[in-house]
């Protein structure tokens, strides 16, 4: 008798916000006098995770990635947002030696506290099976002994296809999955953990969202939570509104 597949593992939702130095927080979200310099120790108390996009404009030092870690709590995880002059080169193949230098800057320093890695294509990039396999390839599983978990930001409509899905699924990376945007929102298990960033958040809402809509999106979460991690991110829109809206879908879970 064939051995039945082991049920997927129940995973946590960690839910955050994009960065975390944004002056319209100061007074809303985060309490009049505090320093910036103690924004994220205050944001991490908050919220179980923070997409960290500083990366995304250069590398950063060791020691920074150090202070961040430590300016954190236990459990808090970090979601890393991969640097441009990688994911924007007309040629993604071509970016090996540039994936090494952004892994090998510090950001293994977060530690535990590291979670998955978005590499954000530009809106203009089209689909290309045969160049999206060389990419996938380069991205390592696996780092000076720590696991890795990678997940790929496409954002034109060629990308939502069988063949990209297969693609992602073979590498073991997930589809971000662009929640109320212009983008194209691809819903497709291809890793062992899910990568959503949301993007409607409306300024007229206190919380950024309808309670309706928060909880369509708490139940979805819950729902991809049944087959692993789910790391959730409230990104542009009314941006003032997301710490409020990820405070909010965190009461619901």
């Amino acid at each position: 008798m064939a051995k039945s597949k082991a049920k997927p593992k129940a995973g946590k939702i960690l839910v955050g916000v994009g960065g975390w130095n944004f002056p319209p927080w100061r007074g809303s979200f985060y309490p009049k006098g505090l320093t910036q310099a103690r924004e994220l120790e205050y944001a991490s108390r908050e919220l179980t995770s923070i997409e960290i996009n500083s990366t995304f404009y250069g590398l950063q030092k060791p020691a920074t990635f150090e202070k961040w870690r430590d300016s954190t709590p236990d459990r808090f995880v970090f979601g890393v947002k991969a640097p441009r002059f990688v994911t924007q080169r007309r040629r993604l193949a071509e970016g090996a030696s540039s994936i090494e230098r952004f892994l090998a800057c510090g950001v293994l320093k977060l530690g535990d506290k590291l979670g998955p890695i978005n590499w954000q294509l530009e809106p203009a990039k089209h689909f290309d099976a045969a160049e999206i396999a060389e990419f996938l390839a380069l991205l390592p599983r696996k780092v000076e002994g720590r696991a890795l978990r990678h997940a790929l930001e496409v954002r034109h409509a060629s990308f939502d296809s069988d063949e990209f899905i297969s693609l992602a699924r073979e590498h073991q990376v997930a589809i971000v999955e662009a929640g109320d945007s212009v983008h194209p929102r691809i819903e497709a298990r291809t890793a062992p953990f899910s990568y959503l960033r949301v993007m409607g958040a409306k300024a007229g809402a206190p919380k950024g969202y309808s309670p309706a809509a928060l909880a369509r999106w708490r139940d979805h979460a819950q729902t991809l939570a049944r087959e692993g991690d789910v790391f959730f991110y409230f990104i542009s829109g009314a941006k003032e509104r997301n710490p409020h809206a990820a405070m909010a879908l965190l009461k619901q879970i």
